[in-house]
């Protein structure tokens, strides 16, 4: 880890973080505290995703739909109107709009998948511009402190266990890595907040799969029956203890963890910094 005692982390003359977790754990509320004190970069994995890498595929997706009302394919023919996506750090529908979800009323599981391997490679360019971009908030802004708000799905595009991971070996070399855990028992609470605000979500080709061959069976249906909504429901609640043992070797092998309880807690920058010194502290403890 680049801070190796919680003394050195204390008096760092450069803070720089990646949070990752679940989707809903507070990564996203703990990097807003950090930016909004002034002194801290916050860059966003999936609005960098959503802007840089998926541009263009979200406007061309509003554009195909607007090309289906005569009305606006007219005004859109004749760049009598202009379509753009307004995604932001608190509002990543747009992305999660194109993402969608395979069955009935939406896209087929063939252009569903087409679409996650281009998530997949759009998340991992994202990642690995993150020392870009501490580079750039430095001698651009002047800031010496840095947060990476990650993406849940951080933890499907690497191989925890493998030191010689090309996406944590170059997050591991300038940032401390951060899990924000959800106690045992809170996936409930995961799962209410992913039905009420939809975040964009990727998953690795063979979990994918085999959760959309079990959920034909288990329903006896074709694909075509398939609801969209109540299999991305399903598949995410999977994914909630799927990931719970690769976040956590990515902890073990690359950095610390915190609860989301205490990150829920959080007021300010100084709270972060004391939170994650007591994390240090607690990983020198135990090892």
């Amino acid at each position: 880890m680049i801070y190796e005692t919680a003394a050195e982390w204390r008096k760092a003359d450069f803070r720089r973080l990646v949070f990752f977790g679940m989707s809903g754990v507070g990564k996203t509320h703990v990097s807003t505290i950090l930016r909004d004190s002034g002194a801290w970069f916050h860059y966003s994995v999936d609005y960098r995703i959503g802007t840089r890498y998926m541009g263009e595929h979200i406007v061309d997706n509003f554009k195909f739909e607007a090309m289906r009302n005569p009305f606006l394919a007219d005004l859109l023919r004749s760049d009598s109107i202009y379509i753009a996506s307004n995604i932001t750090f608190g509002n990543l529908e747009p992305l999660s709009t194109y993402m969608g979800n395979p069955g009935k009323g939406g896209l087929s599981f063939a252009e569903y998948c087409r679409r996650q391997q281009l998530h997949r490679q759009a998340e991992i360019a994202a990642l690995l511009d993150t020392r870009h971009f501490i580079g750039r908030a430095e001698q651009l802004y002047g800031y010496r402190h840095f947060v990476c708000d990650s993406g849940g799905s951080i933890c499907e595009v690497v191989d925890p266990e493998n030191h010689d991971d090309k996406i944590l070996k170059a997050l591991g070399e300038t940032l401390l890595l951060v899990w924000i855990r959800e106690p045992e028992g809170h996936s409930e609470r995961l799962q209410k907040r992913f039905n009420e605000q939809p975040k964009p979500m990727y998953y690795r080709p063979d979990f994918l799969k085999d959760n959309w061959d079990k959920y034909l069976k288990d329903h006896d249906i074709r694909p075509e029956e398939v609801d969209p909504a109540d299999f991305a429901r399903r598949v995410y609640q999977r994914a909630i203890a799927a990931r719970q043992p690769r976040y956590a070797a990515m902890a073990r092998n690359w950095g610390v963890e915190v609860d989301a309880a205490d990150i829920a807690e959080v007021q300010s920058a100084d709270d972060v910094i004391e939170i994650i010194a007591t994390s240090i502290e607690r990983r020198q403890k135990s090892s």
